[in-house]
């Protein structure tokens, strides 16, 4: 009697080297089966189910994408649909610089000048300094991320270029990321067609998501090969920025409530506002290990510029879901090593 083979389906022996195999199809069947039951047990379809509840109750469109980087486990709610980036952007050009910078192309302490063109309203503080001011490229970035300042965003584009931002997002995988021009200055040369549409600049969830990872991780490397020497703390320069950054009232809203200028805080992220917009992209240090978030608000009915403001406390409900869920214990700024991601590796 043939014994009974116990793989997928209960198939047995017999009919397992039936010709099915032969002729390929056993094979496609197996993938076809077993990949999308692999992708499924990755997600987390009782936090999905729960971000779905928060995008229904919210006035507007939503959008997340979370990771937990300990575990690989995911949970979203339309994770690869297009948004307006607003200020998010500026972690793609924080991604560049990194890259730059190790690249040799650029230096940290290299001398930037803030000229008068550059300046120019919104979040920030040297559009009402005097220009020219001469700064760091280090100053700046930290800025730009601190602050959102979108000046200091205008002197590191001028630096590092804008067709070379786009370029490392597109060796970085990113397919529907783009950072369209400087702030507040009008598009120029040939744009892609839906320029208008986003603005300065358009993404997605899952995207934005793997810049945060890759600085969280540290992977600099575009091609795949191993860290150079001094990544880990490049990385931990470029994390200790977003880790200062000053907006608290999104993702951060409901799960850590200490002054983070007095004391470190656990979450890294950078927002991005506009009248119908509320965005955040956050890495988050739990007890249970690193998370990453990246959630969107679109079309907000509410467009008050106040803490108040529903985009704001739907961002805060989906990070306060994502703690809950996968660290009940809540945060641990000590858990991850933020002057040196690559210092657990080591």
């Amino acid at each position: 009697m043939k014994r009974r083979y116990t793989g997928i389906c209960g198939m047995s022996e017999g009919a397992y080297a039936g010709g099915m195999l032969i002729r390929g199809k056993w094979l496609i069947l197996l993938a076809a089966i077993a990949v999308p039951m692999m992708l499924r047990a990755q997600e987390d379809a009782a936090l999905d189910g729960q971000l779905r509840a928060i995008a229904a109750a919210h006035h507007g469109r939503m959008t997340v994408f979370a990771r937990n980087l300990k575990t690989g486990t995911t949970a979203s709610v339309a994770p690869d649909e297009l948004v307006q980036t607003a200020s998010v952007i500026k972690l793609g050009i924080l991604l560049d610089a990194a890259e730059q910078i190790r690249a040799g192309k650029a230096s940290l302490d290299e001398k930037v000048v803030l000229t008068k063109e550059n300046q120019v309203p919104g979040s920030g503080v040297l559009n009402v300094f005097d220009a020219p001011l001469t700064l760091t490229l280090k100053d700046a970035l930290t800025l730009m991320v601190v602050v959102s300042d979108n000046t200091a965003t205008n002197v590191a584009i001028d630096r590092l270029g804008l067709a070379h931002i786009d370029e490392t997002l597109r060796e970085a995988g990113l397919k529907d990321t783009y950072l369209y021009k400087k702030v507040f200055k009008p598009a120029t040369g040939p744009m892609p067609a839906d320029q208008p549409k986003f603005g300065l600049g358009k993404t997605t969830a899952r995207e934005m998501a793997s810049v945060m990872e890759r600085l969280a991780e540290c992977h600099l490397s575009l091609d795949k090969r191993a860290p150079l020497p001094g990544d880990g703390k490049l990385c931990g320069a470029m994390l200790h920025m977003l880790r200062s950054q000053q907006d608290r009232d999104d993702l951060p809203r409901y799960i850590e409530a200490l002054d983070t200028s007095e004391h470190g805080s656990a979450i890294g992220n950078k927002t991005g506002a506009l009248d119908q917009v509320r965005n955040d992209v956050a890495l988050i240090a739990t007890k249970n290990g690193p998370v990453v978030i990246a959630a969107f608000t679109q079309d907000n009915q509410d467009q008050r510029w106040t803490g108040d403001n529903e985009g704001q406390k739907t961002l805060g409900r989906i990070g306060d879901a994502v703690v809950k869920r996968w660290s009940p214990a809540g945060l641990d700024a000590e858990a991850f090593p933020w002057d040196d991601p690559l210092a657990k590796t080591k």
